[in-house]
C-alpha cells in the first residue's frame, strides 16, 4: 500500500477538503494520504531548528519493521538523515535524503497488523 504524508496547517480544513465527493476519501484503494497537523510527531522540528511546514516537506512514507536496525546499519553505510528516530502515538520515523535531497521517511507502525 503507498503512503504520503502531507504536512498541513489544519487537520479539520485538510480532512474536509480531501473528503469532499470530488476526493472521495483519505484512504483510496493502495493510497492513503496522512494528513500531518502542527501538534503531530511528523511536524515536529528537526534538531537543527528547521521548522517543517506545508508545501515543502512532502516525502515519501515507507512502512518498515526493525526501524532502530534498520536505522543503525543504514547510518552506519554513511546515508544521511535529516533527524533520529522520532516516537509518537502512531509509531516511530525516520527521515532519510535520497543523494538529491529529497525526504524519504521510514515508519515503524505502533499497531502491527
Amino acid at each position: 500500500m503507498a503512503k504520503i504524508r502531507y504536512l498541513v496547517g489544519d487537520v479539520d480544513r485538510s480532512i474536509e477538503f480531501y473528503t469532499q465527493p470530488a476526493f472521495a476519501s483519505v484512504s483510496r484503494e493502495d493510497l492513503t494520504l496522512l494528513l500531518s497537523g502542527p501538534g503531530s510527531s511528523g511536524a515536529r522540528p528537526l534538531p537543527d531548528g528547521r521548522q517543517q511546514q506545508p508545501g515543502g516537506w512532502n516525502r515519501l512514507l515507507l512502512d518498515v519493521e526493525d526501524l532502530p536496525s534498520r536505522f543503525a546499519k543504514m547510518k552506519q553505510a554513511g546515508l544521511h538523515f535529516r533527524s533520529d528516530i522520532v516516537t509518537g502515538p502512531g509509531g516511530q520515523q525516520v527521515q532519510l535524503e535520497d543523494p538529491d535531497g529529497n525526504p524519504i521517511e521510514l515508519f515503524e507502525s505502533a499497531s502491527k497488523p
